[in-house]
């Protein structure tokens, strides 16, 4: 049995992938430079996500306006901890939460068809103060996984789930120490 909260990406000893929806505007230029650059907002907080089918969910399977693209962004794990660590629940005390760095909150993992499951996944906002830090220095690859999506979607809508799964990436427990967890955990 999955355990309620706990962290499960797509990782290596150095880096984790975390994915983000945008518009054709912003992913085409941030594929170019290979990084975010204009349009991309450095004014605002952007969300992260380590689960590859919250996104799903969240953008409709790239078909949100907005969020027609999908990219892979592969982040250094120290950077990834930075963040954690600076996090503040958006369920805490809205003067905290205001002043935060790091937004943290917890949503239903989704199954491949959309149905919340019983267990939750992360999602992390890295504010306007960390934003640069986040794209100059943390990220080190951006990969356009819109094709990959589309193909899984149309498999979903077709009924072909089991197929449509061999085309997600894989996730794993992301470990952390046990501080870490405690910090993270909602309880």
């Amino acid at each position: 049995m999955t355990p309620q909260y706990q962290i499960r990406a797509d990782h290596d000893a150095r880096t984790i992938v975390v994915y983000q929806a945008y518009s054709s505007a912003i992913a085409d230029a941030a594929l170019r430079a290979g990084r975010f650059v204009t349009p991309f907002s450095f004014q605002r907080m952007t969300w992260i996500k380590p689960s590859f089918l919250w996104l799903m969910h969240r953008s409709n399977w790239a078909r949100k306006p907005g969020q027609e693209r999908v990219l892979a962004v592969r982040m250094t794990r120290e950077g990834w901890e930075q963040a954690l660590s600076q996090a503040v629940r958006t369920t805490a005390d809205p003067k905290a939460v205001a002043q935060a760095a790091v937004h943290l909150q917890w949503d239903p993992e989704r199954s491949v068809r959309g149905a919340a499951l019983n267990h939750y996944s992360i999602q992390v906002g890295i504010g306007r103060h960390l934003i640069r830090t986040f794209a100059e220095d943390w990220v080190v690859s951006l990969t356009d996984l819109t094709p990959q999506v589309h193909k899984a979607a149309t498999l979903v809508r077709n009924g072909r789930a089991a197929q449509a799964r061999r085309l997600l990436p894989a996730e794993h427990v992301y470990p952390m120490s046990r501080s870490m967890e405690e910090y993270l955990s909602p309880m």
